[in-house]
């Protein structure tokens, strides 16, 4: 039974597996972002109460 033959698909998956860990996190790694991203101020954001009735 060829299922029970590891060495074809063994090596597909660890050259596959190579691939994505060496090629793929590059390809990612190296886009930029188009929005710079901004630090929120250090002082708390004031909210207002809601004057509604509630009945």
């Amino acid at each position: 039974m060829p299922q029970l033959n590891p060495a074809r698909w063994f090596a597909i998956l660890v050259f596959s597996w190579l691939i994505f860990l060496t090629v793929i996190p590059n390809k990612v790694l190296s886009h930029t972002f188009t929005n710079e991203i901004m630090a929120q101020s250090a002082e708390k954001l004031k909210t207002e109460t809601w004057n509604w009735p509630w009945h």
